[in-house]
């Protein structure tokens, strides 16, 4: 089977959608845990939230303990209907026991099924590093960095939400 794009569903983004950006609301949910990435994380999420076109008054950012409690709060963001889109930011370093596999398993399953009951879309930005010198790599500004990343798959979701996909 063959897969065709088709920009007449999909347009570039232009002026008109630029201003219907200014008024989206998007919230993040970031981990406290393995605060100098998920700082990062933060960092380049806010700025290419920004570079999108959204206000800085229309993202709001909640601190949660760690990535076991994102899927929560998470919820609860899609749940007040007040934002187009939710992004959970996080680090999960790997350890010596398997403890890492069930927090990312959970958060992984918890923030997924958030954006199917909720049909707001909830993005998952939770790194799995296998120690924290590969999550400061993938946390640095620049393309790889999995805060903007996730940004840009926020802005992209509530464009088809918004086209009735």
């Amino acid at each position: 089977m063959s897969v065709r794009r088709d920009d007449k569903a999909n347009p570039p983004l232009g002026p008109a959608t630029a201003r219907q950006r200014r008024s989206w609301r998007v919230a993040v949910a970031v981990s406290r845990f393995n605060e100098a990435i998920t700082d990062n994380l933060l960092a380049c999420c806010l700025e290419e939230l920004q570079a999108q076109g959204l206000k800085d008054s229309n993202i709001d950012v909640r601190l949660v303990p760690g990535a076991y409690e994102l899927p929560f709060v998470a919820n609860r963001l899609a749940r007040s209907r007040r934002y187009q889109a939710v992004i959970c930011l996080g680090c999960i370093l790997k350890g010596e026991t398997s403890h890492d596999l069930h927090i990312a398993t959970w958060a992984a399953i918890g923030i997924g099924q958030i954006g199917l009951a909720t049909g707001v879309p909830t993005l998952f930005g939770v790194l799995t590093p296998n120690s924290e010198e590969q999550g400061l790599e993938r946390s640095r500004p620049g393309p790889r960095n999995r805060g903007k990343e996730v940004a840009q798959a926020a802005i992209e979701m509530i464009h088809l939400v918004k086209r009735g996909v």
